[in-house]
């Protein structure tokens, strides 16, 4: 009886769950219609005057506008994991608009994607970990994530100066590399900003404090994002979107939890069976992922004894 009990008044957050797989559909086309804007406006002229690419910034656009909403209403740990059902759609609209050939190991990734974003959400906490601007100002200054921030900053200047310009035409973990650390200002900001809008624009006079809080966030969020999208479209005309995302969302999901760990620090509301479900989940998502990425690569086929025979 006490554990029906104790279940029953677990919720989850729909609203959250919902945004957050419509965002991950919209992001999913994203990078496919960016790079099918690029493909038509070869020999063309820039592909900033093609419609296509246009529509796929604009994919862009929404899906982070309905990616800050979800964090603001559901755990980061829950939200961004579920960027995997972008990477199924991403996979099954580039084998139709641009070509990209899906066989037997994409459609096995793709099922694994999924199966593990179900045992994400079944698994993920329930609750909130950071409720208010003080808590967040808190969990800012903390010195294990005030370490962990300026480690991401040195990498990024070393990536985007040097690294980059040398390696990243020839080497896809560049600009994979310097997108998905990003992720580590991105996602915190897009939380912070909902937990702090409410002193700034609630009733009565602004706070100072909480004002200079709210745009030093809405900063941090409009750089990363602007120095993402450059170097999203780099990889893009360089890449295969469908590589790209794959390793892109593996690389950003991890970075996004490690750093949603050390500051929000949701990890805390989990049991060890459901730490243990959520790294089981995430390890599905993953390895599915690698096999659409694999696909791409690989050639499959069923008649391997009929070509041989027909060759000897």
């Amino acid at each position: 009886m006490a554990f029906e009990s104790e279940s029953s008044a677990i919720t989850f957050p729909p609203t959250g769950i919902l945004l957050a797989v419509i965002s991950s559909f919209i992001n999913g086309s994203t990078f496919v219609l960016q790079k099918k804007g690029m493909l038509r406006s070869r020999g063309r002229g820039s592909y900033l005057r093609d419609v296509v690419w246009w529509s796929g910034t604009l994919s862009m656009i929404i899906g982070q506008i309905g990616n800050f909403l979800a964090y603001n209403v559901a755990p980061a740990v829950i939200v961004t994991p579920l960027g995997a059902l972008g990477v199924l759609f991403g996979a099954v609209l580039a084998s139709w608009m641009l070509n990209e050939h899906l066989n037997i190991l994409g459609k096995l990734g793709c099922v694994l994607c999924c199966c593990g974003s179900v045992v994400l959400i079944t698994h993920a906490p329930k609750t909130q970990a950071v409720t208010s601007r003080l808590e967040l100002e808190e969990r800012l200054s903390d010195p294990v994530f005030v370490m962990y921030a300026v480690i991401v900053v040195l990498l990024l200047f070393a990536l985007i100066v040097w690294i980059a310009p040398a390696q990243g035409k020839s080497n896809i973990m560049v600009y994979v590399a310097i997108c998905s650390l990003l992720g580590s200002f991105t996602v915190p900001s897009s939380k912070g900003l909902g937990l702090v809008a409410n002193d700034v624009f609630g009733e009565g006079p602004p706070n100072s404090r909480a004002l200079v809080l709210f745009l030093g966030l809405l900063g941090t969020l409009a750089v990363s994002i602007l120095i993402q999208f450059f170097f999203i479209n780099k990889a893009l005309e360089c890449f295969s979107s469908n590589m790209f995302e794959a390793i892109y969302y593996v690389s950003f999901t991890s970075t996004v939890i490690l750093a949603s760990a050390l500051l929000f620090k949701e990890w805390t509301a989990l049991t060890l069976i459901d730490s243990l479900a959520m790294l089981c989940g995430f390890t599905t998502v993953c390895v599915g992922v690698v096999l659409l990425r694999i696909s791409q690569e690989a050639l499959l086929t069923w008649k391997k004894k009929e070509a041989q025979e027909k060759t000897d």
